[in-house]
């Protein structure tokens, strides 16, 4: 009994190999010194170390404790995982109702956006239009048309502003042809006269009666020279045009009637978003002659005006005092 199990059957396993009682007598004394002399120095070994000894028992004894109770919540976690599972599937159908719900809920709440921010867009198109910024009210104009007219149908509430935003939609090409128009023929021609007014009064100043100002538009910026720039170097390259007129921006910051090129590359652009372009084409055919007819008249009214005022400045000038 004071050595373990295995101790035992090995010293009875040595002794039973010798026959004579004496030898046995001996090799007993012998194991029995030599498990004493283990005893004691296993005895000094855990007095030398029994800090550290004391330490490693204590984190094994925490170790095990750790593992065994990570191991009662793990067992605990797939008997919840299991439970959850057997509701998930009991209550499927109640959440897949719930869930499509939550989808028609978050695309009424956007389609009630949508229609709050076009219940404004006749406001900020009368405002556009008044500005004559006609690209951004185009662009306004077209989504809130088919906005109106694709998810917006069915509803009946919208039917009076469908109708007035699709009627300004029809008419809205009309007012861009007419500022093209002004811009190409009456606008371009003013520039003219006033730089012949200017002339006039030059020739009047140093009294020289036999010129003649003439009207000098080798360096008015007309729509053909905005396409023919140097950035269209190569003649008739639809591509570099198509290019430039999709760069065109509006600036709600600017007047946008400044540059007079640009600006009717802005109106070309709304035309083309409004599909209008076939329609611009034919009306500026079918008002070409009698626009030219009064580019001739307005710049005959202007060349006798000035001659008729140079003629009373000459004959002012001869009457003696």
């Amino acid at each position: 009994s004071k050595y373990p199990y295995f101790c035992n059957l090995f010293v009875l396993r040595t002794l039973s190999t010798s026959d004579d009682v004496e030898d046995r007598e001996t090799e007993k004394g012998r194991l029995e010194e030599a498990y004493e002399k283990c005893d004691r120095d296993l005895d000094e070994l855990i007095v030398q170390h029994y800090t550290e000894l004391t330490t490693a028992i204590r984190t094994y004894q925490s170790i095990t404790e750790r593992i065994t109770n990570s191991r009662n919540k793990i067992k605990q976690v797939k008997e919840n995982l299991l439970s959850c599972k057997m509701l998930l599937h009991c209550k499927r159908d109640e959440l897949r109702k719930l869930w499509i719900e939550g989808i028609e809920h978050k695309h009424v709440l956007n389609l009630l956006d949508e229609i709050e921010n076009i219940k404004q867009v006749p406001q900020k198109l009368e405002q556009c239009m008044a500005s004559k910024h006609y690209l951004n009210a185009t662009d306004m104009l077209v989504s809130a048309v088919d906005s109106l007219e694709g998810p917006l149908l069915q509803v009946e509430g919208l039917s009076d502003l469908r109708l007035e935003l699709h009627s300004k939609k029809m008419n809205m090409h009309l007012v861009l042809i007419d500022e093209l128009h002004r811009h190409l023929y009456i606008k371009s021609t003013n520039r003219v006269g006033q730089r012949n007014k200017e002339k006039g009064r030059i020739s009047s100043l140093v009294k020289d009666a036999s010129s003649v100002p003439l009207m000098d538009v080798t360096n008015l910026s007309t729509p053909r020279k905005f396409l023919e720039t140097s950035q269209f170097s190569t003649p008739g390259s639809s591509s570099m045009r198509e290019t430039s007129l999709l760069e065109i921006k509006e600036d709600m910051e600017l007047d946008p009637e400044e540059n007079s090129a640009v600006f009717m590359g802005i109106l070309i652009k709304g035309l083309a978003k409004l599909k209008k372009i076939p329609e611009t084409v034919k009306a500026i055919q079918d008002r070409l002659e009698q626009e030219l007819k009064q580019i001739v008249k307005r710049s005959t009214t202007q060349v006798a005006d000035n001659g008729y005022q140079r003629g009373e400045n000459l004959s002012q000038e001869n009457q003696p005092r």
